[in-house]
């Protein structure tokens, strides 16, 4: 969870996960579909679907316990290779280096390894270097304190902008420190424009449910259930068409964008309420709120009509769920956001 999201962000994710799913047989033996909604708003969702296959993997293969070694660790879904070192010299000792965000900037500043971030020439600097610090290290070293330490250094002290210098204790040694590159290193990314994509939602209310698509894997909400999304107008109004609805009583409401790391999304929310209760042909599965608008083609995505009561508990990207939450208010999470998206002309 803590890879690209801070811990701020996580910490009430990481609770309610561990109580669900308390070890690593409890998360192998969970379906996907159960697991999506505890991830929900976290982003990268790719993480979920590794974390899941990963468990199923070490309950399978490794009898629920971590292989011994990191390059055995390596080997599973979603796992690389500072992860896997980590892992190794917290539960075994291993004596491997890691390389996350925090201990990138901190041998960064301290060695004076300049170039730009995330450069392939600049990794292989970085961890060489790391490698030469543990073969020079005391035999004795306690590798799950080092890494720790270095962990800590880098998030509590050697921070991305105003790092407390004063409080260091490598700062005699630090390259940075002494020639005052503090803000230079690392090295900053170049910057790069955000492609810009545009897409229609269609809001499709049907007595008190509402029509929810299970979202393919891969993909930027892989197993997660958005509202259909469409292109463009066209394609929307077909597709009420195609479900029994009357297009022309849509209704456009005010867009959001929601940024994603390589693009930007621009959204457009089209609400309609068909003032009919999902009946006898529609309600599959009544009790668990799953059904099918019609019989699909295999290529067709997964639909389902959820009760507007149980969207709090569900899977939804986040900027769905503050479409949703915004429309029905009393439905929202309580620790939800909540927004309010005024209905536009058609």
């Amino acid at each position: 969870m803590l890879q690209q999201t801070q811990v701020a962000t996580v910490i009430d994710y990481y609770h309610r996960f561990l109580q669900r799913f308390p070890d690593i047989a409890a998360l192998a033996s969970a379906t996907q579909e159960e697991v999506m909604p505890y991830w929900a708003g976290l982003g990268y969702y790719a993480r979920a679907r590794n974390l899941h296959r990963c468990a199923q993997v070490i309950q399978a293969e490794w009898g629920g316990r971590f292989p011994p070694t990191s390059s055995q660790i390596a080997e599973l879904p979603g796992i690389g290779r500072s992860t896997a070192a980590a892992i190794a010299a917290f539960a075994y000792g291993e004596r491997s280096p890691i390389m996350d965000g925090n201990v990138k900037r901190v041998f960064t500043r301290y060695f004076g390894i300049h170039g730009e971030a995330g450069a392939r020439q600049t990794e292989q600097a970085l961890w060489a270097k790391a490698e030469a610090v543990l073969q020079a290290a005391p035999a004795a070293l306690d590798m799950a304190a080092y890494t720790q330490s270095l962990m800590d250094l880098g998030s509590d002290c050697c921070t991305r902008s105003r790092p407390d210098c004063p409080s260091c204790p490598l700062r005699d040694g630090c390259y940075a420190y002494r020639h005052d590159k503090q803000s230079a290193l690392p090295s900053p990314r170049k910057k790069k424009a955000s492609p810009e994509r545009q897409c229609k939602m269609l809001i499709l209310k049907r007595g008190g449910r509402i029509l929810l698509e299970r979202q393919p894997s891969p993909g930027i909400w892989g197993g997660l259930w958005s509202l259909p999304r469409y292109e463009d107008e066209l394609q929307l109004r077909a597709a009420c068409a195609e479900l029994m609805a009357d297009a022309s009583q849509a209704r456009r409401m005010a867009g959001l964008t929601h940024v994603f790391t390589h693009f930007r999304l621009h959204i457009e929310p089209w609400y309609l309420d068909s003032g009919l209760e999902s009946g006898t042909a529609e309600s599959g599965t009544a009790e668990s709120g799953i059904s099918a608008a019609a019989p699909r083609p295999d290529s067709a995505p997964v639909r389902q009509w959820l009760p507007i009561e149980a969207l709090a508990a569900a899977a939804l990207p986040a900027p769905v769920r503050k479409i949703l939450d915004g429309l029905f208010p009393e439905a929202a999470a309580a620790d939800a956001p909540q927004a309010s998206l005024p209905l536009c002309q058609p």
